[in-house]
């Protein structure tokens, strides 16, 4: 997460001229221009890690100094050109006991304050919040299991607005780049909050900088880190494994307030979800399902399939496709639950229902394919089970 700022140079009438490009600014919580060390810590971990990186770096410093010192130092006080003649030395026993005891008192050096601080970032006991962080192509979902504001879920996805910088070529100076996301994660300041991980599809990397957080999330296996940020504002990070063609815009984006604060926004998500909540079993008219939809493709397929449903190199189009013009509705919604070509298409289970409903009759009646078809949740609904 280290990014550049740059400037353009124009030659014009035999000289030199610096024409100032677009710049990027320090992104607070994020990456900053040119940077070099770590981000600035804003946990206990992220501090012992920092202090245990210099002293690391220190010591091996001092280590370097002093071999290549000596050995420099032989090479050329004992060289054949002065007239130095070799001899054969005795090897007496305390070099022998020198030369393994002290590396073996540096590395137990080393190895004591690094295990300190390995243990205590597995140490997730007593949390006052848990969330689980699952991956998948690509984007996260958040689920608070425990704590003030269980029951909580929802997808963080990018942000369109910088999708679409991105693919014009031409995106503007903008700090957050490809770091914006439409919903960020949600915490209390100064709280234990327990990361659980894991993955839908294949192997992605929750990771915050700032937090000294990175936990791998595997499909099938269920991992766990933890962290207690000491300031408020906004930290962003990114999955850290190389999760496929989109791993660049799979950003995460932890927003920290005070306990009030957190509080609040606990209270208006709850009646944001009861507001939203669907019943598979309402029976949609097309027009309402279809806008409904459009917003939902725009947020999740639109990245793969373009808004034209034309799809892009080894993405299938949508528009005038056999499966999404197909009468038999079992065969797209297989797919969206399943996913597809070995993962190619990956499954979208964790929408609801009416969700995938939406997006589906958006598609048969959107581009080209005037089909006039609907798949009603309950459709959806069946198929799961």
């Amino acid at each position: 997460m280290i990014r550049a700022a740059g400037t353009t140079l124009a030659l014009g009438a035999g000289a030199w001229s610096t024409v100032a490009a677009q710049t990027v600014k320090d992104l607070a919580g994020g990456p900053a221009v040119n940077q070099l060390n770590f981000h600035p810590p804003v946990t206990r971990i992220a501090e012992e890690q920092h202090w245990l990186h210099w002293f690391m770096m220190a010591l091996c410093a001092v280590i370097f100094v002093i071999v290549f010192g000596v050995m420099f130092y032989s090479i050329l006080k004992h060289r054949k050109s002065v007239g130095h003649k070799s001899q054969a030395l005795a090897e007496p026993i305390w070099v022998e006991l020198g030369w393994t005891i002290v590396p073996l008192l540096i590395v137990i050096g080393m190895a004591l304050p690094a295990t300190k601080v390995l243990v205590a970032q597995k140490d997730t006991t007593n949390s006052d919040l848990t969330i689980k962080a699952t991956g998948m192509q690509w984007k996260w979902g958040y689920d608070y299991i425990k704590g003030e504001g269980e029951g909580i879920g929802f997808l963080s996805t990018l942000d369109t607005s910088h999708r679409v910088m991105s693919n014009s070529g031409k995106p503007e100076a903008t700090d957050d780049y490809l770091l914006k996301v439409d919903n960020p994660l949600v915490v209390p300041v100064n709280r234990k909050v327990r990361i659980i991980t894991t993955a839908n599809d294949v192997i992605h990397a929750w990771m915050v900088p700032a937090f000294g957080v990175k936990q791998d999330a595997i499909p099938g296996f269920v991992r766990d880190t933890w962290f207690r940020a000491e300031k408020t504002g906004d930290f962003y990070g990114q999955c850290a494994e190389l999760c496929g063609k989109e791993h660049a815009y799979m950003p995460i984006h932890v927003k920290v307030v005070s306990a009030e604060e957190y509080t609040a926004w606990v209270a208006d998500k709850n009646k944001a979800m009861a507001a939203a909540a669907d019943d598979p079993s309402k029976v949609w008219t097309l027009a309402d399902l279809v806008k409904r939809g459009e917003s939902v493709y725009a947020a999740n397929c639109a990245a793969c399939h373009q808004a034209s449903g034309k799809g892009a190199g080894p993405i299938k189009p949508l528009d005038g496709s056999a499966i999404v013009t197909d009468k038999d509705h079992g065969k797209m919604i297989t797919v969206m639950l399943n996913g597809a070509a070995g993962g190619a298409m990956p499954a979208w289970k964790q929408l609801s229902d009416t969700e995938l409903a939406a997006v589906m009759t958006f598609a048969k009646n959107s581009w080209s394919n005037n089909t006039e078809q609907i798949v009603q949740p309950a459709e959806v609904q069946a198929a799961r089970q």
